[in-house]
């Protein structure tokens, strides 16, 4: 089949109207978050599942490879296409099906921005924990993908604890729905594989989720610490202590210099390190933990202790942290993000090694990252059209990943293997392990059509 003659069957499927090919439209969908870069052949934007089921159908006949795509917002290069293949972008469906409150259960299409459903559930008194940082932007279908996480993740787990249900179409074209409302099914535990698989094996388009109330009382902090380290170890200690934070945020002098230049909200520029913290819960007691947290941080060395007295001076913070990653592009045009993940305790000692590994290569970090679950994003800015420049970054992110992994932790919190770190699984797994992972990639998707090539390094073949 010709590249027109399948752009015309896609149409006959999708409707003209839904099937993208020009040149000028394709551009905008050979990338996501990362400098890597596929052109699709074609983009597809499904309204129901069932037009999915003939397009998948239709792949296998042809041999043509396939991607879903959200909002595009991933920082691992996961739904970046295959050259030539077929985007499936989500967009249009973005519904909320249902919100049976009673049940704390709702059901929502892949297209739905995740701050869309939080926004939908708080009149309520109910949200979606789950809160990446991007989730003015990003999508329920690419959170479960990669198994987002967020700021208050710490306390409420990341998404695959939020999941109860999911409706896939599979690489053979079957229509299938795994888990459901209600709990403890027995069998396998086939939503946990579909959630963090990464799009490898089917195309997710309904999700059904669990439902958490919204906090009685909040009580939201920060606290500066001239040294990044004795603000790590006032990290450990909080959680050593036994208090669990809803969030536990830290960043790094650079993210805190170019993000108060951008928000302007009165955020310290001359300390190397700034926690912020929020409690959540019932307010009896919550006045204790503060104290205790910022008897912590001051133990610690910590400059000074703020505790916003209004909710606009919460808001402010969390507006500041949102915006964070984004302000960072104001340093350098683009950032790599390492996005590796280490025990708690051991947080301290990664981070020095992380930055002197930064400076050896000559490298800078704009950082900040959701410490309380032990999860380090070192921001790498730099410039991708230089070639030397861009090397030492790749570089320098193995050794950081390989520093987390020797820590006893892991190379992604929740970005995701994708393309950027599908040869470091090799640091983490061996060859035994990276084969059984394969063999259930080609259990689903034996003509590895479905986000191929993906996730695992290049000595597994195959998938």
């Amino acid at each position: 089949m010709t590249r027109t003659e399948l752009i015309h069957a896609l149409e006959g499927i999708f409707g003209r109207e839904n099937v993208l090919w020009r040149p000028a439209d394709l551009l905008a969908y050979e990338y996501d978050a990362t400098i890597f870069r596929g052109l699709p052949g074609v983009v597809v934007q499904p309204t129901r599942a069932e037009q999915l089921v003939e397009m998948v159908k239709l792949a296998n006949r042809v041999g043509v490879p396939y991607v879903a795509r959200g909002a595009g917002t991933g920082l691992a290069g996961g739904s970046v296409p295959p050259e030539g293949g077929i985007v499936v972008a989500f967009s249009k469906m973005n519904r909320i099906l249902e919100v049976d409150a009673p049940s704390r259960r709702a059901v929502v299409e892949p297209g739905v921005v995740n701050l869309q459903l939080k926004n939908a559930l708080a009149p309520l008194g109910l949200t979606y924990a789950p809160d990446p940082a991007s989730q003015k932007v990003s999508t329920l279908g690419g959170n479960v993908a990669n198994n987002a996480g967020g700021p208050f993740c710490l306390k409420y787990g990341v998404t695959t604890n939020h999941i109860v249900g999911l409706e896939v179409v599979l690489p053979s074209g079957k229509l299938v729905q795994v888990g459901g409302k209600a709990p403890d099914r027995p069998g396998y535990d086939l939503v946990g594989l579909f959630v963090g698989a990464e799009g490898t094996l089917g195309l997710v388009t309904k999700i059904i989720v669990r439902l958490t109330s919204l906090p009685p009382a909040y009580k939201t902090m920060t606290a500066a610490f001239p040294k990044l380290r004795d603000g790590a170890q006032a990290v450990s200690d909080i959680i050593g202590r036994g208090i669990i934070p809803a969030a536990l945020e830290m960043m790094d002098r650079p993210a805190i210099q170019v993000t108060e230049n951008a928000i302007k909200i009165g955020l310290p520029t001359d300390v190397d390190c700034l926690l912020l913290i929020e409690l959540q819960g019932a307010p009896d007691g919550m006045d204790r933990q503060t104290q205790e947290i910022v008897s912590i941080c001051e133990a610690n060395r910590a400059r000074e202790v703020k505790v916003a007295q209004t909710e606009a001076d919460r808001e402010k913070l969390w507006v500041a942290r949102r915006n964070a990653f984004g302000a960072v592009a104001k340093l350098r045009p683009n950032c790599y993000v390492a996005d590796g993940t280490v025990p708690r305790t051991k947080l301290p000692d990664v981070l020095e090694q992380v930055y002197a590994i930064a400076d050896k290569y000559g490298l800078t970090l704009a950082s900040m990252f959701h410490a309380g679950d032990g999860n380090l994003h070192p921001n790498i800015v730099f410039d991708a059209r230089d070639k030397e420049e861009t090397e030492r970054v790749f570089k320098a992110s193995t050794e950081m990943l390989r520093v987390c992994i020797d820590a006893g932790g892991t190379i992604t919190g929740e970005h995701g293997v994708g393309i950027e770190k599908q040869e470091d699984m090799a640091l983490l797994f061996d060859a035994v392990h990276l084969e059984a992972m394969a063999r259930i990639k080609r259990a689903f998707d034996p003509l590895v059509l479905c986000n191929p090539h993906k996730m695992f390094p290049r000595v597994v073949r195959g998938v």
